[in-house]
């Protein structure tokens, strides 16, 4: 997903923030996803089987992998016009669009999961992921009604322009390849963490249930003020590349305090409010209390995880998509070696929550540094 993405929801606002042509920023965008695509479909459909049996232990996986790789296109392309939306510095599009395919999403879910269960759970959760195609067909739906009606497309348009695509790529790039890298390292997670575990007698049932709770539950639990700190970071970035390409480094100065003082207030109060009633939260939206004790250690470090977005798109904002690229490695190289070295001393699934909070505040810190530095720099 996070090549299918190619991280173009930067690359493009970065591109029509600067006051580009944005026909022709679309354009090569989706001949760059089309090509992508076609790659990436071709490898998951050979791969799906060896990576479900063999690297995950787990050949229930296989149809609900297949079903992610269906949606790649759909989320590829909605990307690209969020990109556009988020260069004109116009957010009402997006928060419509998030609104009412949450809404469709979970109208689809409740009226289609509960007749699909009894076919089984594989059954039941390969649907689940096979509703991101019509979930993310109708979000592409609402926002293509919010586009520019006047504006008609010619053949001259639809011509591949290599400057363009070039310009795209030189920002997609370095930006994805962190983000690669970093999923890569979720990609090894399960694989790592369930090998280590069965190799220190832990069962197969034990490690997928405590696995599926601590994601399924505690992380998706904390993930959700998320929602919030993903609309800063995403409205921040145009404006922070428009004005630090103006030299305005005042402006720019302000809209950071602005940013990361709202994230940690809001990432403060959601942290507490989620500590304090997490067994009424777990039991509303899941109808059970498992997780609560990993929410217990996780919540106060995630008040540092809340200014990890908007560090990376002020990072990104101010051309220093390499170095983001190169604290994400490290981090992610970090927790691995932290939770494999943990595994192997019988901490169990706290291998994992323990390598969580260290890869959160050192890559919190270390884009902090490197931020204070660029700005004393700039100054």
């Amino acid at each position: 997903m996070s090549l299918a993405n190619f991280n173009m929801l930067v690359s493009v606002s970065k591109r029509i923030s600067s006051n580009v042509n944005s026909k022709k920023v679309i354009i090569n965008s989706c001949y760059i996803m089309f090509t992508l695509n076609i790659i990436l479909i071709s490898i998951m459909f050979l791969a799906t089987k060896f990576i479900s049996n063999e690297l995950l232990n787990n050949p229930n996986t296989y149809y609900p992998l297949l079903a992610c790789t269906l949606s790649l296109p759909f989320i590829s392309l909605g990307y690209i016009i969020k990109g556009y939306f988020y260069g004109k510095q116009n957010m009402t599009p997006h928060m419509i669009s998030n609104v009412l395919e949450q809404l469709f999403r979970l109208l689809i879910i409740s009226i289609i999961l509960p007749k699909v269960v009894k076919y089984g759970v594989v059954v039941a959760v390969t649907i689940f992921v096979l509703f991101n195609v019509f979930s993310e067909s109708f979000s592409i739906l609402v926002f293509l009604f919010f586009l520019p009606k006047n504006r008609k497309i010619t053949k001259e348009d639809l011509n591949f322009d290599y400057r363009e695509t070039k310009e795209i790529l030189a920002i997609s790039v370095p930006s994805v390849s962190g983000r690669l890298l970093g999923n890569i390292g979720f990609f090894l997670e399960p694989i790592l963490l369930t090998n280590i575990l069965l190799f220190k007698g832990s069962s197969i049932t034990y490690i997928t249930q405590e696995y599926g709770i601590y994601n399924g539950y505690a992380i998706s639990t904390l993930l959700f003020p998320s929602f919030f700190i993903a609309a800063i970071s995403n409205a921040l970035l145009p404006e922070i590349s428009k004005e630090y390409a103006n030299k305005n480094i005042k402006n720019v100065k302000k809209r950071i305090k602005e940013s990361l003082i709202i994230s940690f207030i809001i990432g403060i109060g959601c942290t507490l409010l989620i500590y304090l009633f997490k067994d009424f939260i777990l039991n509303t939206l899941y109808n059970t209390n498992q997780g609560q004790e990993y929410i217990t250690v996780l919540t106060p470090f995630f008040v540092l995880f809340y200014l990890e977005a908007p560090l990376n798109s002020i990072l990104i904002g101010l051309d220093k998509v390499k170095k983001c690229t190169m604290i994400s490695v490290i981090g992610m190289i970090i927790k691995l070696v932290t939770m494999v070295i943990l595994g192997f001393c019988n901490f169990k699934i706290y291998s994992l929550i323990i390598a969580e909070i260290v890869n959160i505040i050192f890559i919190v810190i270390l884009d902090f540094i490197t931020l204070k530095k660029e700005l004393i720099y700039s100054s």
